[in-house]
């Protein structure tokens, strides 16, 4: 296990270098600067500006130079708020798109298992085909589409929750919604196909035949195995609710990290960018450590196969 863990972290820190370096290199090669939207005309102005967020330096010379303040946790100055760090926003917006992206996990979890599991309890019904038929539905229908709809429906119509902004909860329903209910689609089919196949097996049987209730056979023996498909759908979960979030944040006016990444986009602002990038990938590839761990832990013969 300590083996696997410390290829898992080499494996890690190598894709962050390839992310740091490709997002570098790609940020540059956009047309456009940080500092043509001030409409400076004065050629010196420019380059002093140019000068003091060392953008004069030759490519390679700011590429070394930002690997080592990224080395020591130091994304740089925002290049378009002046007054702020990369590092002073990141610290603001980080908590709000994690909390953001907490919520829609839990939706997610709440909606996704116990449809799962009602379909699979009820094989070939029309609870089955109904439970299915929604989660089509739902994988097909993107983010930013449901939460247009869920605006519409309980912002403007019925008036139930507040139409955009940040800071109660009643503020968070709405996009933990629009974001988890995909996410909720994809886990009811994932977990409605691993219960089948582990309802089938020897040992369950078994355990029907001691007597033991259809409810403790399901949640008892069966969930833990046929959770597996589900924990190892978590990572690319997380990846697509931090990368929906994006969307989400704007269409809520929520001030997370993934307006930042909008904003920064639009401005031109090479630090903020890569700093949100890097954090992203940071955060994805832990989890996706995090998955294959809890996947060991759930079925041994993973851990044991890996180790092999």
């Amino acid at each position: 296990m300590i083996r696997l863990l410390v290829v898992r972290l080499l494996s890690a820190a190598a894709i962050l270098l390839l992310v740091v370096s490709g997002s570098f290199f790609l940020v540059r090669l956009v047309p456009g600067g940080p500092f043509d939207q001030d409409k400076v005309t004065d050629p010196a102005i420019r380059a002093n500006l140019m000068a003091a967020y060392d953008m004069d330096a030759p490519l390679g010379s700011q590429y070394a130079r930002y690997v080592g303040h990224v080395l020591r946790g130091d994304f740089g100055p925002s290049l378009r708020y002046r007054d702020s760090s990369v590092n002073q926003i990141l610290a603001e917006s980080l908590p709000v798109s994690a909390l953001l992206g907490a919520c829609a996990l839990v939706v997610a979890l709440l909606v996704g298992l116990p449809a799962g599991a009602l379909a699979a309890a009820r094989r070939n019904s029309w609870v089955d085909t109904l439970v299915m038929g929604a989660s089509t539905l739902g994988i097909a229908l993107p983010s930013f589409v449901l939460a247009g709809l869920l605006v519409l429906l309980f912002a403007f119509h019925w008036r139930l929750f507040p139409v955009a902004g940040y800071g109660s909860p009643a503020q968070l329903v709405l996009p933990s919604i629009a974001l988890g209910l995909p996410f909720a689609a994809t886990i009811a089919r994932l977990f409605r196909a691993g219960l089948l196949e582990v309802l089938g097996e020897d040992w369950i049987r078994t355990a029907r035949a001691k007597g033991l209730s259809p409810r403790a056979v399901l949640w008892g023996h069966a969930a833990r195995v046929a959770l597996l498909p589900v924990v190892n759908f978590l990572g690319p979960a997380t990846a697509g609710i931090l990368s929906g979030s994006l969307v989400v944040e704007r269409v809520f006016a929520i001030a997370g990290m993934g307006s930042h990444f909008v904003e920064s986009a639009f401005n031109a602002d090479y630090n903020l960018a890569l700093g949100v990038v890097i954090v992203y990938t940071a955060l994805v590839t832990l989890l996706n450590l995090v998955v294959d761990l809890a996947s060991g832990l759930l079925d041994p013969r993973i851990a044991a196969a890996d180790e092999r």
